[in-house]
C-alpha cells in the first residue's frame, strides 16, 4: 500500500530522484526517462477515456492500472535480486501481454483488412488513441534502449509493443469500425 501524506519532499531539488530500490539517480537518466514516458502514455489514456464508450473505457482503465505496474517494474532495477527482496517486486507478467493479444484479436475480428496505412485522425477518440499509440512507441524505444545498458524485464518491452498494437486497433474501432479511418494516399499532394 502506498501512503502519500506529503506531496513534496524537497529530496529531488538537486536534480536526482530515488528509484524503487532506494538508489538515487539523475532525473535525466534513461531509466527515469523510460518510466516517465510510460507515465505520459498513461496521461494520454486518461484523455482518451473521456471519449470512450463503456466497454472501451473499461479496457483503457485496466491498461492504465497495468501502466502503473509497468512504471513500478521499470523504476526498480536489480532484477537478479528479486527473490531476495524483503517484499515481492512488482513486475509485468506474460499474462498481461497475453490479455492484450486476446483483446486485439477480438477487436480486429470485425474490422475489414487495411489496404493502406491509416493517418492519425477520424473521430476525436481515434485521434486521441493515435496520440496514445505514438507516445507508447516512444516509451517502447526508450525501454529497448535501456535494455541495451541495464537489465530490463523482457515482458515490459513486450507489453509496450503489444499495447501500441492494441491502441491502433482500438482507434480503428473508434472510427466506426474502420469505416471512418483516414487512409494515406501516397503522393496525393505532389
Amino acid at each position: 500500500m502506498v501512503v502519500l501524506n506529503r506531496i513534496y519532499t524537497r529530496t529531488g531539488d538537486s536534480g536526482d530522484t530515488a528509484l524503487g530500490n532506494g538508489v538515487r539517480v539523475a532525473k535525466h537518466s534513461l531509466r527515469v526517462g523510460a518510466y516517465g514516458t510510460v507515465d505520459e502514455v498513461n496521461a494520454t489514456l486518461g484523455i482518451a477515456r473521456l471519449h470512450a464508450d463503456a466497454d472501451l473505457e473499461a479496457g483503457l482503465a485496466r491498461i492504465q492500472n497495468d501502466l502503473f505496474d509497468l512504471g513500478a517494474d521499470l523504476c526498480t532495477p536489480d532484477m537478479e535480486n528479486d527473490a531476495a527482496a524483503p517484499h515481492p517486486r512488482l513486475r509485468v507478467v506474460a499474462s498481461q501481454v497475453t490479455r492484450l493479444e486476446t483483446e486485439i484479436d477480438a477487436m480486429n475480428a470485425g474490422l475489414k483488412p487495411l489496404r493502406s496505412f491509416v493517418l492519425p485522425g477520424g473521430s476525436a477518440l481515434a485521434a486521441h488513441l493515435h496520440l496514445c499509440r505514438t507516445v507508447c512507441r516512444r516509451a517502447e524505444r526508450l525501454v529497448v534502449e535501456l535494455a541495451t545498458l541495464e537489465a530490463v524485464n523482457a515482458e515490459a518491452v513486450r507489453y509496450l509493443n503489444r499495447l501500441s498494437d492494441w491502441l491502433f486497433v482500438a482507434s480503428r474501432l473508434a472510427n466506426d469500425g474502420g469505416a471512418a479511418d483516414v487512409l494515406w494516399v501516397p503522393g496525393a499532394n505532389r
